[in-house]
């Protein structure tokens, strides 16, 4: 068992859970939440304030500020407590209480926006205020998740890595698309790697992304309203949208397995097992990331009143919640390697 001093030195990254008896279809789950932060976010937010260090931009008397929906949020202001850098998160309405919550009970301050930008998300409002709070004080010191390669770099040394020494035959890998951080960096691990994988980008309706319309979302996590500097769709081979109804049903579907996941997993899930509902499977080797765990979640898509005034009464209806598991349709071609973890 190890023994740690800063909670950023603890971080499980070799965990798996098989879906296949919740879903009927062949599909391994990276589990990313199960360190101090509670999320994936943990390692873009290590790599960026090291390098930030190593760099000389922080010094003790910086003051770190980011816009984050929740997670980032949560990751840094961990790392802020831990080596002695105080921190300004700057999120929207969509973040989670529990989650500002948590953030302040690390020591941070947090600041909601509530002006939507012209897309109709909150981003852009949230990053003219970080721009605004750094043109006024120099001691503010933005990381910018959404332009730093160490965000991409965090997974290009760790989380694909990982995967990889599981998982040698791996055909198809499905990765949630927010920053593209995660996206990117396990993208351009897998193009170098010694046999193809398929990157499949879990987007949400309503996200522009990847080129789509702007709509609502009210789960906090992936998809944006602008589209991510640091996406290259040149590594993309496929982008699914996923929408928050589905979502939700499939967060609830491994919850009555025992399974509590984050809204983000259960879009990663959903775009997953839909896209292995239409391939052959068959000697298939298929790997999704969870980002996070499900407990922040409980006060949103956990709760009955959220859920039905978002969403209407019957978004859990007992016909959809207790149906069978996805039959493979073996309708297109996929890679057809005899594969195991």
């Amino acid at each position: 068992m190890p023994v740690i001093s800063a909670p950023h030195d603890f971080n499980e990254g070799c965990l798996f859970v098989d879906l296949e008896s919740i879903f009927g279809c062949p599909l391994y789950l990276k589990c990313e939440g199960f360190n101090f932060a509670g999320s994936i976010k943990l390692k873009a937010a290590n790599e960026m304030v090291e390098s930030a260090e190593r760099d000389g931009i922080l010094t003790p008397d910086s003051i770190l500020v980011e816009s984050s929906s929740g997670n980032l949020g949560v990751a840094l202001s961990m790392i802020a407590a831990s080596k002695g850098y105080r921190f300004l998160c700057v999120t929207d309405s969509r973040c989670n209480l529990s989650t500002r919550l948590l953030m302040e009970a690390l020591g941070s301050q947090v600041h909601v926006v509530a002006d939507l930008d012209a897309n109709g998300g909150f981003l852009g409002t949230r990053i003219e205020y970080v721009r605004a709070l750094v043109a006024s004080d120099s001691r503010y010191v933005w990381l910018s998740q959404y332009t730093n390669a160490g965000n991409w770099r965090a997974h290009y040394r760790t989380t694909a890595p990982e995967i990889a020494s599981h998982f040698p035959r791996l055909d198809v890998l499905f990765v949630g698309a927010g920053t593209a951080g995660t996206l990117m960096g396990c993208a351009r691990y897998f193009r170098q790697w010694h046999r193809p994988v398929r990157i499949v980008a879990i987007d949400s309706v309503g996200s522009v992304a990847f080129g789509g319309k702007p709509g609502r979302r009210m789960i906090p996590g992936l998809g944006m309203s602008m589209v991510p500097p640091l996406l290259d769709e040149s590594f993309v081979d496929e982008v699914i949208p996923v929408e928050e109804a589905d979502t939700i049903r499939t967060c609830h579907r491994m919850a009555r397995r025992g399974f509590l996941f984050g809204g983000s997993t259960g879009t990663v899930v959903s775009g997953a097992t839909d896209w292995l509902s239409r391939h052959n499977t068959h000697g298939l080797t298929a790997v999704a990331i969870a980002p996070d765990l499900g407990e922040r979640y409980l006060d949103t898509i956990y709760q009955t009143n959220w859920l039905q005034d978002l969403y209407g009464d019957h978004i859990l209806d007992d016909e959809q919640m207790i149906a069978l598991p996805r039959k493979t349709n073996p309708t297109s071609e996929a890679p057809d390697h005899r594969t195991g973890p």
